[in-house]
């Protein structure tokens, strides 16, 4: 009988500087975790004790607690969270000039896997969340078309439909790192316009087909049902590739924040676009120059020219565990871990480094990968009660690295206020105090709060 050879097991050396270990390591089979951190707790004696009478039980009996002595809740119409993880939401702004125009960032630090939760999926309103009646909101196709079209919701309900998992980000996330505004804040209040759902929807091509475009149509514009009315112009060919008319999101019918009764979806492209509460989509042969396409969403560069029209979101990651403002509980094994996406494609690869970009290791990545999603990365790091600086970078397929925050600058220049997507740098102190920072050679005596106030 041939013999199998037994997998060696992975080596507990450093593969990169200060402690990171190999990425392989969490799927080691057997591997004891406390070896390397703080023993747990031994409750087992406490509940023997507890169990033959030789202890006074505490407040909680651990080994009959309250809630096996007595029948559960009934069942519910419609599941909500523990009233324990009360603290999981939504971060609002809170200095909107306008009521109803502002923000929600999603907290991504207090998640897990690549799906947000759509109760916790980021919001941008203009004019607030406007109440739709789906018996009273059609969908009309016109312009540069052979027959015009209402479409209302049973008419589309009649359509088969089409399933993606995809980000939706706004183009203005992260841009306080530009001012370097929120060293303490964490991971969600600074990079959380960003978040992944699986939506399920019309494919637009097969919206067009029924309208038949004609040859002269470069471009659709799409406006929204909110008292903003929305406009925003997006190129044909996108269109025509893999935008849908999206009508679920995580399996349920699109929430009001999210776009109820339906909204568009353009994977990989600038939040804005992904118009909601869409009413109204014309076939043109230009864009529309609405606002958020001229004195929005263009940026000066070093160079004097202006960068307008910049769809695609560039790739990008950003840890979630460590959190700024907390502590690393304890020197020993410790799990770092975040999330990356680029609207390119697929993430290639996420590397780590502790040591502020000196050396760097590959993650692990959680499957499946998907184009233009959240990619789980997740790295094994010995931390020895020394200062440390934790960064991540992303390589997407088509091979475009995240930048380091002054290479972004040098290129962009200061007088921008979208597509930040530059590398992060958490410190962590020899406390375990950690803390969101930049490299401390950026002299930038910059000043100001670039905040919600700034209409993106």
């Amino acid at each position: 009988m041939r013999k199998t050879k037994s997998k060696m097991p992975v080596s507990l050396e450093p593969v990169a500087g200060n402690g990171l270990l190999d990425r392989r390591l969490f799927l080691q089979k057997g591997l004891t975790f406390t070896a390397f951190t703080a023993a747990a707790a031994t409750a087992p004696a406490v509940i023997a004790e507890v169990a033959d009478g030789s202890a006074k039980p505490s407040e909680i009996d651990p080994v009959r607690p309250p809630w096996m002595r007595q029948p559960g809740q009934p069942f519910s119409p419609y599941g909500v969270p523990s009233p324990h993880e009360d603290k999981v939401m939504r971060l609002p702004s809170t200095n909107s000039v306008l009521q109803g125009n502002g923000a929600s960032w999603s907290p991504l630090h207090q998640l897990e896997g690549s799906i947000t939760p759509n109760g916790l999926h980021y919001e941008r309103h203009h004019n607030g969340v406007p109440q739709i009646d789906p018996k009273h909101h059609k969908l009309l196709i016109h312009g540069l078309v052979e027959k015009e079209l209402f479409f209302s919701i049973d008419d589309l309900m009649r359509y088969p439909r089409h399933s993606q998992t995809c980000f939706v980000e706004c183009g203005g996330n992260s841009n306080s790192s530009w001012n370097k505004n929120a060293t303490r804040s964490p991971v969600g209040s600074i990079h959380g316009l960003v978040s992944c759902s699986n939506w399920a929807g019309i494919p637009l091509s097969t919206l067009f087909s029924e309208v038949g475009v004609k040859k002269n149509a470069k471009w659709l514009i799409a406006e929204g049902a909110d008292a903003f009315a929305m406009n925003m112009s997006i190129p044909l060919e996108k269109a025509m590739d893999d935008a849908m008319l999206a009508l679920y999101q995580n399996g349920e019918r699109l929430r009001p924040e999210n776009g109820y009764p339906m909204r568009l979806l353009v994977p990989g492209w600038e939040g804005v676009l992904n118009v909601k509460w869409v009413r109204r989509i014309e076939l043109s042969d230009q864009p529309v120059m609405a606002r958020n396409e001229t004195s929005k969403y263009t940026e000066l560069l070093p160079s004097g020219k202006s960068r307008i029209f910049t769809l695609e979101m560039d790739a990008k990651s950003v840890i979630t565990s460590p959190v700024s403002s907390t502590f690393v509980p304890a020197p020993g094994l410790f799990q770092i871990s975040g999330i990356a996406w680029s609207g390119r494609g697929k993430v290639k690869k996420v590397e780590v480094s502790a040591d502020n970009g000196e050396t760097w290791a590959e993650a692990a990545l959680d499957g499946p990968i998907i184009p233009k999603a959240f990619t789980r990365f997740r790295m094994p790091w010995r931390w020895e009660g020394k200062p440390a600086y934790l960064k991540s970078r992303v390589t997407d397929e088509t091979g475009y690295v995240q930048p380091e925050r002054d290479e972004l600058v040098a290129k962009r220049g200061r007088h921008g206020y979208f597509h930040y997507n530059a590398i992060m740098t958490l410190a962590v102190e020899d406390d375990g105090f950690v803390t969101h920072v930049y490299k401390a050679e950026e002299d930038d005596k910059d000043s100001g709060n670039l905040g919600i106030d700034a209409d993106w």
